[in-house]
């Protein structure tokens, strides 16, 4: 099993690239699943999760082939008419995304067999809302041995292929989810009539898979507000669509820099994505500058603790948390930290406190100290973003730290120990 060593304390300078959205390209890789025409998606980035959605695709008789870009790469999918769409333990177990085939299948296939998803374990993410959209567009939906089993009875009609159709319907979710409302948008797109999506997702990858679609020939209106409408249409055709820059990859190597100090330019990112991120930096005291695509950071001083409250889009990310604890552990002053969107996901203190972090937890609140200096440790990587916060730490510590289980980084982050070396740290890949 993979791990890192890194010997911090090297400010961190120069420039790197940022790379695809794995949040983005995994529901547009998955959006293949609606049309038999090729969908050409570029800068997709090598990641274990996109690894994980080829094979799964793959699995149930997609055509792939991809081509290798100087950063990330081009993938090519083609769904033939005729598959078996079933998505099966042994590949969802580990990735939640997965999920994110059922709105296809039911939508062109008219059935979808989908074991129920794993991922990283930082809480409850139930799909619940997914189930509730889908019934209210007409199917019909049982957990059978874990699995779920979805169909769309005849009598709601057929596509001109003789597949029965989702029927349109007004939707509201009890929450915000962002997978819910990428699965309900993709089910819709196929949908016999006009279907309403109340209290969706903001989020831009959300934006992102409706650009997607709406080239692929959909018709959406509404991406980036919480109310969508989508008017179904028969069929979708193929199309070609970048994948946009990952927000929490450059929102990881932005808290790395504020942390360890220096100067680093980000190219290709979007910081328009990053409103939430980018202020509580410039709370900690970094000097930052936008450009239309690129993040120059500059951070020559120890920096202050700063509050934050995770939330959905616009709010502060759930997934930037860790990174801004990890900042917090050595900032000057308290911070203070609350967990809104998963309740497990301050897994990761017990490993920061490894490193001499002083951090107390009561219920969804953290109270993060920071102390002069940590320590180098052996560490353990709990989740995807968990990982992220012990590089960080680990890049400030003193001495030589280990972190192992780094495969829940992998699915995450495009070689990030190449990105953070081209920076000057010193940090190396053990086998």
């Amino acid at each position: 099993m993979d791990r890192l060593r890194i010997t911090g304390g090297r400010p961190l300078v120069g420039e790197i690239p940022v790379s695809g959205a794995k949040n983005a390209a995994l529901p547009i890789l998955c959006a293949s699943l609606l049309t038999s025409e090729p969908l050409v998606v570029d800068h997709v980035p090598r990641l274990r999760d996109v690894i994980t959605t080829r094979r799964l695709l793959e699995r149930m008789g997609a055509q792939i082939r991809t081509e290798d870009t100087e950063l990330c790469q081009r993938i090519i999918l083609t769904t033939p008419d005729h598959i078996e769409p079933t998505a099966p333990y042994e590949l969802v177990r580990t990735m939640r995304a997965s999920i994110l085939v059922l709105g296809p299948l039911l939508a062109r296939f008219g059935r979808a067999r989908v074991a129920l998803p794993g991922g990283c374990a930082i809480g409850q993410r139930p799909v619940d809302q997914h189930i509730k959209g889908l019934q209210a567009m007409g199917a019909e939906i049982v957990i059978e041995h874990g699995d779920i089993v979805a169909s769309v009875p005849r009598r709601l009609g057929s596509a001109m292929g003789g597949t029965p159709r989702l029927r349109g319907a007004k939707i509201v979710t009890d929450m915000v989810t962002v997978t819910g409302t990428e699965n309900l948008m993709m089910a819709a797109c196929l949908a016999e009539g006009e279907t309403i999506l109340e209290n969706a997702a903001r989020e831009p990858e959300v934006v992102d898979l409706a650009l997607c679609l709406r080239a692929m020939g959909a018709q959406i209106e509404g991406a980036g507000t919480d109310r969508l409408v989508i008017q179904g249409v028969e069929r979708l055709h193929g199309a070609t669509h970048r994948v946009m820059p990952d927000r929490i990859e450059t929102g990881t190597f932005l808290c790395a820099v504020a942390a360890t100090g220096g100067e680093v330019r980000l190219t290709g990112t979007a910081a328009q994505t990053l409103d939430a991120t980018l202020e509580k930096l410039r709370e900690a005291g970094c000097e930052l500058e936008c450009d239309a695509d690129s993040i120059r950071i500059v951070m020559n001083r120890r920096p202050r603790a700063v509050d934050l409250r995770t939330a959905p889009y616009p709010g502060f990310a759930t997934d930037m948390q860790a990174q801004f604890m990890a900042l917090n552990t050595i900032a000057d002053g308290a911070g203070l930290i609350v967990e809104t969107i998963f309740e497990n996901r301050f897994m990761h203190v017990q490993e920061l406190k490894r490193l001499g972090a002083d951090i107390a937890i009561d219920g969804s609140t953290a109270v993060v100290r920071g102390v002069a200096s940590l320590s180098g440790a052996n560490v353990m990587a709990t989740d995807l973003r968990a990982s992220a916060g012990l590089v960080i730490a680990a890049l400030v510590a003193h001495g030589e730290t280990t972190i192992d289980r780094v495969y829940h980084l992998d699915r995450g982050y495009e070689h990030m120990e190449q990105k953070l070396t081209a920076l000057g740290a010193q940090i190396e890949r053990l086998v």
